[in-house]
């Protein structure tokens, strides 16, 4: 496939058969790790948390509620486990970007998990008061590259509709009020320019992040439940206090919205 002035195109946009099985899995990447280091087969639990920022994980730790998982067997994270709630949860912590997200995303489901909680810290487009808040991202503008590797070309990733409607119908507002909307997934940070937040203020999105469009890209090709949170917590250090995210450095918050959507799955899946 070729431009008009002869140059080849990318081959992020090159046609690509979204069927075809990959020659390099995870499964066998964690076979191979396994046998690497020595550690066991073992399954990780049913409910996981991604904490891109790493302020849950580092809340849990100093509060002497994290356990390590000893089977998990990635090259390039720590799973810690915690109970909540009267649940259990795995838990990995500094997970950024959309490579990366989908990259550990794809390890824990071929460990177990089934359903993936990821409640990342957003920046704020069109405002809905003033930050920290919590918007439930039900779709998720596509500028980053790993979800064009699961679908095809698409303006927006979707969030289940069963999901959503899921969240929504069990969620109780009087701790932490729940927003819903669209998010920007970049994979350029800082260049996040005027022009691209005034475009997507016209499309009413709400905020921008970096992992949900290919988590979303990822489950719907694979059929896994993932549900991506944005904790609006910034308007892009246009203002100096900007980045603070309430009380233990979101955490609470972070808690109550896991604990939350964990027990709404729960009911669903017993209702």
């Amino acid at each position: 496939m070729k431009h008009d002035d002869g140059l080849e195109a990318a081959p992020l946009f090159t046609p690509k058969d979204y069927e075809a099985p990959s020659m390099f899995t995870p499964q066998n990447l964690l076979r191979e790790a396994r046998r690497q280091i020595g550690l066991l087969p073992g399954t990780v639990p049913d409910v996981c948390v991604l904490d891109p920022d790493g302020d849950l994980v580092d809340h849990l730790r100093a509060s002497d509620r994290l356990s390590p998982h000893l089977t998990w067997a990635c090259y390039h994270t720590h799973l810690d486990t915690f109970e909540h709630g009267g649940m259990s949860y795995g838990i990995i912590g500094r997970v950024v970007g959309a490579p990366f997200a989908v990259l550990v995303a794809e390890e824990l489901f071929a460990s177990g998990c089934r359903l993936l909680i990821s409640i990342t810290s957003a920046g704020q487009i069109l405002p809905l008061g003033q930050p920290p808040y919590v918007i439930l991202i039900d779709k998720a503008l596509r500028d980053e590259g790993t979800s064009y590797h699961y679908m095809p070309p698409a303006p927006y990733s979707h969030l289940d509709p069963a999901l959503r409607e899921m969240v929504c119908a069990y969620w109780d507002h009087r701790r932490v009020p729940l927003n819903v909307g669209a998010s920007w997934t970049t994979d350029a940070p800082f260049r996040e320019t005027e022009a691209m937040i005034a475009q997507c203020r016209v499309k009413g999105i709400l905020a921008v992040e970096m992992e949900a469009a290919a988590l979303y890209a990822l489950a719907q090709a694979r059929q896994y439940q993932i549900i991506c949170f944005a904790h609006v917590t910034n308007q892009m250090g246009q203002t100096e206090g900007d980045f603070e995210k309430g009380e233990a450095s979101g955490s609470e918050t972070a808690l109550y919205v896991v604990g939350q959507t964990a027990r709404s799955w729960r009911q669903r899946k017993t209702g």
